[in-house]
């Protein structure tokens, strides 16, 4: 792969190390040879970085095996995830799966990423629909434009929605971002 053919989610090695692209844009300028602006994420330490790429730039493609499991259980910071098609378990460290797990409710499937048999991301689904545990009541003259307040959700998170949504109410979340996207009916 070359850095021209870079897109957010593409996994390329680099001075021995897995990196995740997580944006890109490809810029050209008169007079000057064009290059890519890339923001990239090292998989293990999860440090994100700008880094500029010449367009033709090679990098080795990587084999990554995608696989989606289900959360079962944690037990002494061990977090339990099972296949549920074969009920394969897989082991997987409380601080690897927390930022995942933050969304995590009955049924929901976890896409792994893994190169080389070792795990190097866990992904909740894109878009959640979660149920709002607590927030303030709207009050009248709550009119300002594109208003927000913090909200507590079912798993704990925090998330703040617009003015109109009140305690148990659901809506749909952005995994990416942790930020409110609609209510749900």
């Amino acid at each position: 792969m070359t850095a021209g053919e870079f897109r957010a989610g593409n996994i390329f090695k680099m001075d021995n190390k897995f990196f995740m692209v997580v944006e890109s844009l490809h810029v050209s300028q008169p007079r000057m040879a064009a290059f890519v602006r890339a923001k990239i994420k090292n998989v293990e330490t999860g440090a994100v970085q700008e880094k500029r790429f010449n367009v033709g730039d090679y990098f080795p493609d990587v084999e990554f095996v995608r696989k989606e499991l289900v959360f079962s259980y944690e037990d002494d910071g061990v977090c339990h995830f099972a296949d549920s098609e074969s009920w394969e378990e897989t082991l997987v460290n409380k601080d690897i799966a927390a930022e995942a797990l933050k969304y995590n409710q009955e049924g929901i499937h976890f896409t792994f990423t893994s190169v080389d048999g070792k795990i190097i991301s866990i992904s909740p689904p894109t878009f959640v629909e979660l149920i709002v545990a607590q927030t303030d009541p709207s009050t009248a003259g709550d009119t300002v434009k594109n208003a927000l307040k913090p909200a507590i959700m079912e798993t704990g998170i925090n998330v703040n929605v617009p003015m109109f949504v009140n305690s148990g109410d659901k809506i749909k979340v952005d995994t990416r971002t942790g930020e409110y996207v609609s209510r749900v009916q």
